[in-house]
């Protein structure tokens, strides 16, 4: 079942046009990879998908809803969750109260920055056991400035699930790490996805290539083909750009 869709997708900044009939389709239960050379349009596809910007033209419907235009935060209500290729988390916060905040039970309350979240036996041990589930138990009381990279990565994707969502996005989640952290994330992200809708923008092809179920490939800002990673292998394009290189 393709539970979310986007259709004749456009967006321009200025004079610059950046997406151009975008045209893509998820399935249920399945992780999707995009990628594409930089400059793209893929990090801007993303951000259209998610709410941050609105398409000049085109439509985006989630579990058969039309979220055209809704605000990220609607959208996140509705079961949809990202990442972000700029890490976006309370530095001065521990591991668990990043999560804590972003936790439906919390921010039903409405987010107060001065409430003692320590108080809320429930929304602490949800928050723990979604760190447990990325790889982070014992790092509760760790302020999130003191973590690794590899494991702020790891919290940003806790923060993500935090909100409880039906899909998942992640942009570019293996920016900046190592070979074993890329190895310990790859494992999570395997994990989710028995449980998620999983869509990423990587840049890593052998990651990408390893896990996604299918792939689109953007470039100057169109989608220009689509498969599974064995079909994309063989795809003349793909083979003959760094892209296939790097695949």
């Amino acid at each position: 079942m393709k539970l979310f869709e986007a259709s004749g997708l456009s967006k321009r900044f200025g004079a610059q046009v950046v997406l151009q009939d975008i045209t893509l389709s998820f399935e249920e239960g399945q992780l999707n990879g995009i990628m594409g050379p930089n400059g793209a349009g893929k990090t801007t596809c993303f951000n259209v998908l998610t709410g941050r910007y609105k398409p000049d033209r085109g439509r985006v419907t989630f579990a058969g809803e039309d979220i055209t235009g809704l605000s990220p935060r609607e959208i996140a209500r509705k079961g949809v969750s990202r990442s972000f290729q700029i890490m976006n988390l309370f530095d001065s916060y521990t591991a668990l109260d990043n999560v804590l905040v972003a936790t439906p039970h919390v921010r039903k309350q409405g987010f107060n920055p001065w409430r003692d979240l320590g108080a809320d036996d429930t929304a602490q041990q949800l928050a723990a056991a979604i760190l447990e589930r990325v790889g982070l138990k014992g790092k509760e009381r760790t302020l999130a400035s003191s973590l690794s990279y590899g494991e702020r990565r790891a919290l940003e994707i806790g923060v993500a699930l935090a909100a409880e969502p039906r899909m998942l996005f992640l942009d570019e989640p293996t920016a900046g790490l190592g070979a074993e952290g890329t190895a310990r994330l790859m494992e999570l992200v395997k994990e989710l996805k028995r449980q998620l809708t999983i869509v990423i923008i990587e840049h890593d092809m052998n990651f990408l290539f390893k896990l996604a179920d299918q792939i689109s490939v953007i470039h100057w800002g169109q989608v220009i083909t689509q498969g599974t990673p064995d079909a994309l292998k063989q795809n003349e394009w793909v083979r003959r750009s760094n892209l296939g290189a790097l695949a």
